[in-house]
């Protein structure tokens, strides 16, 4: 069964109840549009945009979307690539790709103009339908993009080089497409995330789609009456996957654009959001607003808010805490997962389970975990290894390249690359990355657990622990820290700090630097390590 069944089954029990609502805060509406995109309301100079969708319109978008695409060719297995930010039509967009049986190819939005073309060769995308913010960036590659490929517009005053989206559809049946689909059909191309060097391909079957949608509303218990809060960018399947718990469900859904803790705070208020997911910086910067008295608790209507789930990095437990403080009847979730094995739950702590505060769980809904060594051997209760998923969601393949994809796929093993060890109760720690460990004078040291115990310095924002050159131990210890707001530390006070480590583990370097994380909220250490890695080789090698 296709997730777009779900789509189909809402629009006939649910035909006139609000599906999505696009909001953006700081856009201020020049119209007014209701459900039925018919009615204008007359906006005040200070109306904020705000659109809703129903189920039912929601599905006319898509089975438009879909006319549209098989009209000017596309069909099954081709490959339809989105490029746009969030909005309302970029779900009915993605929804139509997957009626017409072609691929949907979602694009991070924060590709430049080579990396949009690397990723419209490598997957061979047939079409790409973009957003009226990359028309500068499309123009640059529009020659070698347009050959033999679709360029379709969403949004006012189409370029040249490209045909309009709206123009195109609206003579379009909003009747569903007669194209057959079943879970061995392909479905999608993901790209990871890129922290690691060029992004891949990475090809999923329509099953894993399924998977995904029925483990989100069964690992958050997502029904009717609620209301899910989705930020982050739709291209990544943490957002996308958790969101299709509330089309599994019927319920309805809001697309934030904007993550100022006063802005998420006033929407869940506003909107009546029973489930917020939150990247880590987005949740410190909540409780950092509340200690300073930024922010209020009293001046917003947060009771219906039941669930906060953090996923796509490494949650410090001292952040869990400081949050239970301020919102003590909250359950709370971790979601760990990859592109791989179509986004977050693959292993997940469980609302149940928030005395394990620091692990990321067990394995998920229909998922099996293992922890192997070098030889891919099973390791005992407490070793560190690499961890193993396997499972319904697992990918296909790295579309079109072989090589890597039987460097992790074995056995209908998938192997994350991530370090992790399993506890007497059988939950999973996360201990860092792979090619994140960092090898110092023969002993390995986990950055993630220096991490988390820096993090618990109140004066401490954010902080990224990487491996620079050492010319005696090959590689020494360096803690990248960035300072909250209003606040002075100096590195001698975080030296103090540290003698709680191990000697081994205590950072040899402190850098005062703002964290750069990706629009996922995981950090990027390789872009760190250029920073700072290479500059420090050099100047190792001119004084030797």
């Amino acid at each position: 069964m296709p997730v777009t069944d779900f789509l189909e089954r809402n629009a006939k029990l649910y035909r006139d109840e609000v599906a999505l609502v696009g909001l953006n805060p700081d856009e201020k509406d020049t119209r007014r549009i209701s459900w039925k995109e018919s009615d204008l309301i007359q906006p005040t100079s200070f109306t904020p945009f705000r659109r809703e969708i129903t189920w039912g319109v929601f599905e006319e978008k898509a089975n438009r979307a879909a006319n549209m695409l098989l009209g000017r060719g596309i069909k099954k297995g081709d490959k339809v690539a989105i490029l746009m930010y969030n909005c309302l039509e970029w779900l009915p967009i993605y929804f139509g790709i997957l009626k017409t049986g072609a691929i949907a190819v979602p694009f991070n939005f924060r590709y430049d103009s080579d990396e949009i073309l690397y990723c419209v060769e490598l997957a061979e995308v047939d079409a790409i339908i973009f957003g009226s913010q990359f028309i500068s960036r499309m123009e640059v590659i529009a020659d070698k993009v347009a050959k033999g490929r679709l360029m379709i517009y969403v949004g006012d005053n189409c370029p040249a080089f490209a045909e309009s989206y709206m123009e195109l559809v609206s003579d379009c049946s909003s009747q569903k497409p007669d194209i057959p689909l079943t879970d061995d059909d392909l479905a999608a191309i993901y790209f990871s995330s890129g922290t690691t060097g060029f992004p891949k391909a990475i090809l999923h079957k329509h099953r894993s789609l399924m998977q995904a949608a029925e483990m989100e509303q069964k690992h958050h218990a997502t029904g009717r009456k609620d209301t899910f809060l989705c930020i982050p960018p739709l291209y990544h399947t943490g957002a996308k996957f958790h969101w299709m718990g509330s089309l599994v469900a019927g319920s309805k859904a809001v697309l934030l654009k904007g993550t100022r803790p006063e802005t998420i705070l006033k929407t869940v208020s506003d909107e009546r959001c029973t489930i917020v997911w939150l990247l880590v910086p987005w949740a410190q910067d909540i409780l950092d607003a509340l200690d300073r008295g930024d922010l209020k608790l009293s001046d917003y209507h947060l009771e219906r808010w039941r669930l906060m789930h953090i996923g796509a990095q490494p949650v410090p437990p001292s952040l869990i805490k400081r949050w239970k403080e301020y919102f003590p009847n909250h359950d709370y979730d971790t979601n760990y997962g990859l592109s791989e094995s179509t986004g977050p739950g693959c292993v997940h702590l469980g609302m149940e389970n928030t005395h394990k505060v620091g692990a990321i769980g067990v394995p998920g809904y229909r998922w099996e975990c293992k922890i192997v060594d070098e030889n891919g051997q099973a390791v005992k209760n407490g070793d560190v290894g690499e961890l193993c998923v396997k499972g319904p969601g697992v990918m296909e393949c790295y579309y079109n390249d072989p090589k890597a994809t039987a460097e992790v796929l074995k056995d209908g093993w998938l192997y994350t690359g991530d370090m992790a060890m399993v506890d007497e109760d059988g939950f999973i720690f996360l201990v860092d990355r792979k090619k994140d460990v960092i090898v110092s004078g023969g002993e390995n040291i986990y950055p993630v657990q220096i991490e988390d115990f820096l993090r618990r310095y109140d004066k401490i924002k954010d902080c990224a622990v990487i491996g620079l050159p050492d010319r005696r131990l090959g590689e020494k210890t360096a803690a990248i820290v960035e300072i909250k707001e209003g606040m002075q530390c100096t590195a001698e006070e975080l030296e103090d700090f540290c003698l709680e480590l191990p000697r081994y583990k205590r950072p040899k370097e402190i850098i005062f630097q703002e964290i750069p994380r990706n629009a996922t909220g995981k950090i990027e250490k390789p872009k760190l390590r250029k920073m700072f890695g290479a500059d420090m080789l050099v100047a190792q090698e001119n004084k030797g």
